[in-house]
């Protein structure tokens, strides 16, 4: 009998949720609400065509491209990232403290390399983004959550947690939270900031959902209130550029980007070159400004008639929230109803095929919660699609409850 690594039994439900998440996601037949896939009109074709027919030479970039590269990433896109990405939003950087991975999801994999042995503790808001848990389980660490409300996470839980736990790092997503969409205030963002430094404790900011802000007033980054180096940012291009070139960056101190070049040359020597050249000159190029409105623009439109589309067809008694940005939106049913057997049900009945993501994967609490949640991905649907969807899904919702909260159409 082939015998794994106790590992792969620690994450076995998160990966059987993500398994489940990325098979819906490319059903022709499914509208789904359930991937956090950019919009396909989002994806710069064109631009990345036109940028490899042009730099793709002996003469261009051809064989720097193809050819082993710098380990901690081609030194204009580090320089991208600290003047188009970093100052803007109040974060002073340099390059050499910036390392390009493959897809933000890979520097989150190489700071457990850094930090996590199995039993540590990391402290997760509840809700969290299930993927970020499959690494942590991975990795044999013990989850535990920290309350959260409209305004991200409670500082008083994250501190009295802290206290009774001792993690080895608090994870966070401030902006535009994966799964609820919510964004952690200007105050609660020094505070967590301010906690790191006080308790010793490493602040995991993984924040890819930042520069898709359509609306509400800008804040700065975890990072930026970070005078000690215990916050490390990552980040992704995937839902700026494109989540096929799988790139992404940390932003570390000086003693853990050290730690970082190892566990990375331990890993795969380096980001794949050829994605990281296109992206450089796609900046370089000043084709970012003016995609990026587009994208903010596109999303947007999609937020609005999603929000719409819930208020309409869904039942009275829902709530959900509204996302100043990202691709989600959050929402809670009435009547005790189940969104797992709700989900299973809507992709078996022929006149809804509907998907979205059933809230009680979220919550590494277990015991039921979130189980009458979903989160719903507006992101990678066009507006007429949303629209039916919607009115699909809630007529289902509508069809469990009394008449009495049955829905306006």
């Amino acid at each position: 009998m082939t015998v794994f690594a106790q590992r792969m039994k620690t994450m076995e439900k998160s990966a059987s949720i993500i398994r489940g998440l990325f098979g819906a996601m490319n059903d022709p037949g499914i509208i789904s609400f359930g991937g956090g896939a950019p919009a396909r009109e989002a994806l710069p074709i064109d631009i990345v065509r036109e940028i490899t027919n042009e730099v793709i030479t002996r003469d261009g970039r051809g064989v720097e491209a193809l050819q082993y590269g710098n380990v901690m990433g081609l030194p204009d896109l580090r320089e991208i990232v600290v003047s188009e990405l970093l100052a803007p939003k109040g974060v002073e950087a340099d390059a050499g403290r910036i390392i390009i991975t493959s897809g933000g999801l890979e520097g989150i994999n190489l700071l457990c390399q850094l930090f996590i042995d199995p039993g540590d503790v990391i402290l997760v808001e509840s809700p969290t983004f299930v993927h970020c848990v499959e690494i942590f389980e991975m990795f044999q660490a013990r989850c535990v959550s920290v309350a959260m409300d409209e305004n991200g996470m409670v500082p008083e839980d994250l501190e009295a947690k802290i206290r009774e736990y001792r993690p080895k790092m608090v994870y966070v997503i401030p902006t535009f939270q994966n799964p609820t969409g919510r964004t952690l205030s200007l105050e609660r963002r020094k505070k967590v900031a301010e906690l790191g430094s006080l308790y010793d404790t490493i602040i995991l900011e993984d924040d890819p959902y930042r520069d898709i802000r359509y609306s509400g007033t800008d804040l700065p980054p975890i990072k930026a209130f970070d005078t000690t180096g215990h916050t490390v940012l990552a980040n992704s291009f995937s839902k700026i550029f494109s989540p096929g070139s799988r790139l992404g960056y940390v932003l570390a101190s000086e003693e853990i980007t050290a730690k970082l070049f190892d566990a990375k040359t331990a890993t795969n020597s380096h980001t794949s070159m050829l994605p990281q050249v296109i992206c450089a000159e796609f900046f370089k190029r000043g084709y970012y400004p003016a995609h990026h409105r587009m994208i903010c623009d596109l999303y947007r439109e999609r937020r609005d008639v999603m929000i719409e589309s819930i208020d309409k067809f869904f039942p009275k008694g829902t709530v959900r929230t509204f996302p100043d940005g990202g691709l989600f939106t959050w929402a809670r049913l009435p009547g005790g109803i189940n969104t797992t057997d709700l989900l299973a049900e809507s992709l078996a009945a022929p006149d809804v095929r509907v998907a979205y993501v059933a809230g009680e994967g979220f919550f590494i609490e277990g015991n039921g919660m979130g189980n009458d949640c979903m989160r719903i991905s507006f992101g990678g649907v066009p507006p007429e699609k949303i629209r039916i969807g919607a009115e699909r899904l809630g007529g289902l919702i509508c069809s469990k409850l009394d008449q009495g909260l049955s829905c306006e159409a």
